[in-house]
């Protein structure tokens, strides 16, 4: 069983890439250089990578001017209504980022968006206050979705910190913008820049916001032109090619987001005494917290109230009156549009399948990986988290590469989506499983062992209901990873394949917004309903815990 583990993770890693390099040097002559030489030479691929470095740069720079504030106010300030806000910032971190982009072109198109629509009512100007449609309003929407990232980094990180030092630096005369930067800055850098770096990697990544922003403004970036490379006639050995930089960059930056967290030079030494006391604002505390409702206005509650409009309007761009109220955008989204059944029946197939096979084999391989059971557990901890350097789009042309040929030909069926998921969500599934085996000491197992009960029964008597909680968490946020999902389907997608992101995606070419708003809510409620199920599930198995 461990050996199969195994040989299952290194064929849904190694496989797809080595074919993607494989192809990316191959042509009718044999072995050459020559696709990498157009990528680095064609003007047009080039204003792409140069796109991608300014989009992934200030995306990063944003969402740390966001999340860094954002997380200090929350972990260290008496800032009203914290757990709300830090509820919002959940509900950013699984929305779609491709769903906030439509709801921003609804909001700050330039001619018929409802902002810009309002300010030039208010003062009768011609040009528009906001479009969308361009690198500062990529940027933005990239950002407001991004910033979660670095707000998870950011607080953790500040409630690890106990108020000892600072405090004792205020006692001896220091001021508090000197404490913040001799004493609090100092210890959470490492946070700071790590969090920057995973926006970049987000925004690096991405394809649903720049193809829905980027490309009405005239500009690709890299996700978008390896889509375009698949356009007929599809150009895949010059995917192969522009794939491989997108790679190793975004492997780069892991390897120094890694040393970064590894580093022990900012380190708080203290016991279970160290406590965190909340610094008062004073007359702040409500600007403050206007503040944070401004950002939640842009990541939430703007996109979702146009939304919610846009569903229930026969013209989302007209006010909201009883003559413009609808239902029949629903009648068309679920019974009368094709495509949108079967994507809905496809995605829950693809979700629930994915997290019961990707959740139980991150399980495995994590219990493998921790209980050290076979020689080069480390090599499978390593391919396990590897699909994090790999971006979605990346991903979906070496497995279009891999398994449109003998002997596994999978591509035009569902089986090459959900190995793509399966896949892409490893990470995150490896990662949850892992920390949930370190809570679970080996000697309750091997106590077990030695009162004669064989491996088997201690796992099912001992270890699979102290690791419960982890499992459930592991499942459901693989299931929300894969309803959430765009970067791969929308290459390894067939007409009967379609998932709702990728219809959603079809309906925008359309221009059918009442649509879209229909199936995005509907994939939002879906991931909100994931989300109270874990937590009621995690809940309960915490109160049974205390019993």
């Amino acid at each position: 069983m461990w050996l199969l583990a195994a040989l299952a993770l290194a064929l849904l890693i190694l496989l797809p890439l080595g074919w993607l390099v494989y192809v990316s040097v191959s042509s009718e002559g044999g072995p050459t250089l020559a696709h990498y030489g157009k990528v680095f030479t064609d003007p047009h691929l080039q204003r792409a990578i140069w796109k991608t470095v300014v989009l992934a740069f200030w995306a990063g720079l944003v969402s740390l001017a966001i999340g860094a504030p954002l997380a200090w106010l929350s972990a260290r300030t008496d800032l009203p209504g914290k757990r709300v806000i830090r509820g919002l910032v959940m509900a950013s971190f699984v929305t779609p980022p491709f769903l906030g982009a439509f709801a921003w072109v609804m909001l700050a198109g330039p001619n018929a968006g409802l902002l810009n629509k309002l300010y030039r009512g208010f003062t009768g100007a011609q040009e528009p206050l906001l479009n969308i449609f361009s690198m500062p309003g990529l940027v933005f929407v990239v950002a407001i979705y991004t910033f979660p990232y670095v707000f998870v980094m950011i607080v953790n990180t500040l409630e690890l910190i106990a108020s000892d030092l600072e405090e004792a630096a205020s006692i001896l005369g220091a001021g508090r913008l000197r404490v913040a930067l001799t004493i609090t800055f100092p210890m959470v850098a490492p946070a700071i820049l790590s969090g920057f770096i995973l926006a970049v990697l987000q925004a690096l990544a991405l394809f649903g916001s720049p193809a829905i922003l980027a490309l009405p403004a005239g500009f690709h970036t890299i996700t978008t032109q390896i889509w375009a490379l698949f356009h007929y006639p599809p150009k895949v050995e010059m995917a192969a090619a522009f794939s491989i930089p997108l790679l190793l960059a975004t492997a780069l930056l892991l390897l120094v987001q890694k040393k970064l967290l590894g580093r022990r030079g900012y380190a708080s030494v203290g016991g279970k005494t160290g406590q965190r006391r909340s610094i008062q604002l004073g007359l702040w505390r409500y600007p403050a917290l206007l503040g944070c409702l401004a950002v939640m206005a842009c990541a939430i509650f703007l996109p979702y109230g146009i939304l919610t409009k846009a569903a229930f309007s026969r013209a989302w761009a007209q006010p909201m009156t009883w003559q413009n109220f609808t239902l029949g955008n629903f009648r068309f989204t679920f019974f009368e549009y094709s495509s949108t059944q079967s994507a809905i029946v496809n995605t829950l197939q693809l979700g629930i399948a994915t997290a019961c096979v990707g959740g139980g084999l991150a399980a495995l391989l994590a219990y493998i990986a921790n209980r050290r059971i076979i020689l080069g557990h480390q090599f499978l901890a390593f391919l396990a988290l590897a699909p994090l350097v790999i971006p979605g789009v990346v991903l979906a042309v070496g497995l279009f590469v891999a398994y449109t040929r003998p002997p596994l030909l999978l591509y035009g069926s569902l089986w090459i989506l959900f190995v793509a998921y399966v896949t892409k969500e490893m990470p995150v599934g490896y990662s949850q499983s892992d920390a949930t085996f370190r809570g679970i000491h080996p000697e309750l197992e091997e106590a077990g062992r030695i009162l004669g009960a064989g491996r088997l029964r201690v796992l099912r008597e001992i270890t699979a209901p102290l690791a419960r909680s982890g499992i459930i968490a592991t499942w459901c946020f693989i299931f929300i990873g894969v309803i959430r999902e765009l970067s791969a389907s929308i290459i390894l997608f067939t007409p009967s394949t379609k998932v709702m992101s990728v219809v959603i995606f079809d309906l925008k070419e359309e221009g059918q917004f009442g649509a879209i708003a229909v199936l995005g809510l509907f994939m939002l409620a879906m991931t909100f309903a994931t989300v109270v199920m874990m937590q009621t599930a995690l809940g309960r198995d915490v109160l049974a815990a205390k019993e």
